[in-house]
């Protein structure tokens, strides 16, 4: 049975920042470079030290019409602790269909990491926002664009996973329109100005790469 889906958002730019390992001293910085420069979605995977006090932190930063939340969700009492928090984008490293429709249910955008073919179509009929193409590292542009074929009209798809800004315009052909960054652009202990210049790397990268559309 098909779950109802939430959209996929219009975001200006559709660039998330994966945190993994962001401190709740480091939100400040660290989030309002990435928001300066021109990011609307940021996800602070669950595996980083106390990510809801973050999270909540990163929410009450950020202009309403962003897209703050978290990744590596694998519990659907986390997604009720991420709503609590203000979190409206949840995103994990697999499907798991209770946890999309519980997303789905607090009004939250989901993009759950596939790899294949079975996987990609699972997440669609689970009422999935977006695909997260993971690793795309692995796939390539080539991979995804395979698999791309046998999905549903408007899927919005994703590349995460070994993804920097240099290659969005091979992904960008293919029709991938979603990129997940993380090692790129943050890494533990980075200094938050260093964070600032990548964004505005990958923000003008992601520019250039659909200045037609």
């Amino acid at each position: 049975m098909m779950q109802e889906r939430i959209a996929w958002p219009g975001l200006k730019r559709n660039l998330v920042a994966i945190l993994r390992g962001l401190t709740f001293d480091e939100v400040e910085p660290v989030v309002g470079g990435l928001i300066e420069a021109g990011f609307e979605a940021i996800e602070i995977p669950l595996n980083s030290p106390a990510p809801f006090r973050s999270i909540e932190a990163a929410v009450r930063l950020a202009p309403e019409t962003h897209y703050i939340g978290a990744g590596t969700v694998l519990q659907v009492e986390d997604v009720d602790r991420l709503a609590h928090v203000g979190g409206r984008l949840m995103v994990s490293p697999n499907i798991d269909a209770a946890i999309i429709q519980r997303a789905s249910e607090q009004g939250m955008v989901t993009m759950p990491g596939v790899f294949s073919a079975t996987e990609a179509l699972a997440a669609c009929k689970a009422g999935a926002s977006a695909l997260k193409f993971f690793p795309a590292s692995v796939l390539g542009p080539a991979g995804i664009a395979a698999i791309s074929a046998i999905l549903p009209s408007g899927t919005v798809i994703g590349a995460v996973g070994g993804v920097a800004d240099n290659q969005f315009q091979a992904y960008a052909n293919v029709g991938v329109r979603a990129f997940g960054l993380g090692s790129s652009l943050y890494k533990p202990g980075m200094p938050a100005a260093q964070v600032a210049l990548n964004a505005k790397a990958a923000v003008a990268a992601y520019d250039a790469a659909f200045a037609g559309e």
